[in-house]
């Protein structure tokens, strides 16, 4: 008896398609994980309810009947939009979002990445930045931090990550003051103090400068480039700051012996999960764009002394 009320679900589909594809009962209930006699009821119920036979039975197999057909070929388009979107959705991740927390320096919070994590959160909103900045080390480990972004040519064992770009360090004065045709013969000096001592840059001060000169120590490099913007003296920069500052000239070359590595860092656990994953990416991309400026690539010197 027709039943013209019925609802037919994706499993009557699926039954229809299996047993139009494998034209038997048996190889049917295989593909579909089920016993032979219940594809036999099924089908006979969804016959039932159309009024129609959808096969005929010949001994050898199960052939479509004109409405078996139409049923078929429904059965077949809804299978291929089935798998087109599933297999679709499996192929794309779940939008990173959350908390992620940044351990970086002064300096390159203010003249590097500023910007990068702006235009890294404008691209990712679901995801909320934490920014720590200091120059002690922070234990990622203990979750202290998700993200280091440090400069270091000794990356802790623990960690792991990517060399983005090796930092160019200069000599700097401020562009409004005369200096010295020998830069080393300044009158006033600036440098970075003890805390900053596994940076090899401070050893020319300390190796070079006699102590009368040494005008100021500073514990963080952001510090020591605004005394040196200031008029406090003159000062080894790394080139993305002196380069980026109108008001500051290169009066050295880089000295490739002074240069460090900067490094994006995180825990292995931490490596794969989306929101660290997209950050990290994100900003390798983005520095290795600066590469030139972080790299001292256009060296910019002093007019001759008048």
């Amino acid at each position: 008896m027709k039943d013209s009320g019925r609802t037919y679900a994706w499993d009557d589909f699926r039954l229809i398609n299996a047993v139009a594809t494998t034209r038997n009962l048996p190889a049917a209930a295989e593909r579909l994980g089920m016993d032979h006699s219940t594809v036999f009821r099924r089908l006979k119920a969804i016959e039932a309810s159309l009024g129609q036979p959808l096969f005929e039975r010949h001994r050898s197999g199960y052939t479509l009947t004109s409405a078996g057909e139409e049923m078929a070929a429904l059965a077949a388009r809804v299978d291929a939009d089935i798998t087109a979107v599933t297999r679709r959705l499996a192929g794309q991740d779940v939008a990173p979002s959350g908390e992620v927390r940044i351990a970086t320096s002064d300096s390159l919070l203010s003249d590097l990445l500023m910007p990068l994590l702006a235009a890294f959160q404008a691209a990712h909103p679901a995801i909320r930045l934490d920014v720590v900045t200091g120059n002690a080390a922070l234990n990622l480990s203990r979750r202290d931090a998700d993200v280091a972004v440090r400069a270091t040519d000794h990356p802790p064992d623990t960690l792991v990550g990517r060399r983005a770009a090796r930092i160019a360090w200069a000599l700097y004065g401020t562009t409004g003051q005369k200096h010295p045709a020998d830069p080393a013969e300044a009158a006033r000096w600036v440098c970075l103090g003890d805390n900053l001592s596994g940076l090899r840059v401070i050893r020319y001060a300390q190796a070079m400068v006699a102590p009368e000169r040494l005008a100021a120590r500073f514990d963080t490099v952001g510090g020591l480039a605004a005394a040196v913007r200031a008029g406090l003296g003159v000062g080894h920069l790394p080139c993305f700051v002196g380069d980026a500052s109108p008001d500051l000239v290169r009066l050295l070359p880089p000295d490739p012996a002074y240069a460090t590595d900067l490094w994006l860092l995180t825990h292995p656990d931490l490596r794969h999960v989306p929101r660290i994953r997209t950050l990290l990416d994100f900003l390798a991309e983005a520095v290795a764009a600066k590469r030139p400026l972080i790299e001292g690539a256009e060296p910019i010197m002093p007019p001759a002394p008048g």
